[in-house]
């Protein structure tokens, strides 16, 4: 099964994911996380991408699909995976598409986690962990037991993380809608667009991806 996985930030993709690859065996793929392997690998396209990003410059699809490409003949991919961060434009999702084609597969599945972005704003911008353990917090939907005090590890200290303001989110979620929608477009044409509803509880999210997944 190979899929991709849409939606905001805050939007709990990773935690799907994760759901994900423990019931259906598939691997996660974050092209983040794949750039910083490559790159600590010293590898042939961990060289470039490093020069590449050394320069303060975006690496090129056709280099983000070839990292892609390697690493979906490994043998943890071989009952599929999760695209996660990727594709984020038009010609990336058609470069994907060629590459697979290539190697005798094609996605089976993209998903987008939909949520109301009003429901956001106040999800991320309540956010925030301990600083001693970083155990996560929530000023309405997780406090900790006592108030002030982390119910992990017993510290006072907290920490909100900077970017997690209401304008920030704001632009975060307009960049999302402005950058996926061609993709979604491309993605309906082909038959292969679904959704989920987000703001269910996450066991209910859950629910809803194996049900599309079967």
């Amino acid at each position: 099964m190979k899929l991709i996985l849409f939606g905001p930030p805050g939007a709990g993709k990773g935690t799907q994911a994760r759901r994900l690859q423990e019931t259906h065996g598939i691997v996660q793929l974050s092209t983040g996380d794949m750039l910083r392997a490559e790159v600590d690998s010293g590898s042939e396209l961990g060289l470039q991408a490093k020069e590449i990003m050394e320069a303060g410059q975006l690496v090129p699809d056709d280099l983000i699909i070839a990292m892609i490409s390697d690493r979906i003949d490994q043998e943890d991919c071989k009952d599929g995976f999760i695209l996660d961060g990727f594709p984020r434009t038009k010609p990336q999702a058609e470069a994907l598409g060629a590459m697979l084609a290539e190697k005798g597969l094609d996605i089976d599945h993209v998903i987008e986690i939909k949520v109301d972005d009003d429901a956001m704003v106040k999800r991320i911008t309540g956010r925030f962990s301990c600083d001693g353990c970083g155990a996560g917090y929530h000023d309405e939907f997780q406090k900790p037991k006592k108030d002030g005090v982390c119910d992990q590890c017993g510290g006072t200290e907290f920490t909100r993380r900077a970017d997690d303001n209401a304008e920030t989110v704001s632009v975060r979620l307009q960049a999302y809608h402005e950058q996926t929608s061609p993709i979604f477009s491309y993605y309906k044409e082909k038959g292969l667009m679904e959704e989920v509803d987000g703001m269910a509880e996450i066991d209910a999210v859950t629910e809803q991806m194996n049900a599309l997944l079967g």
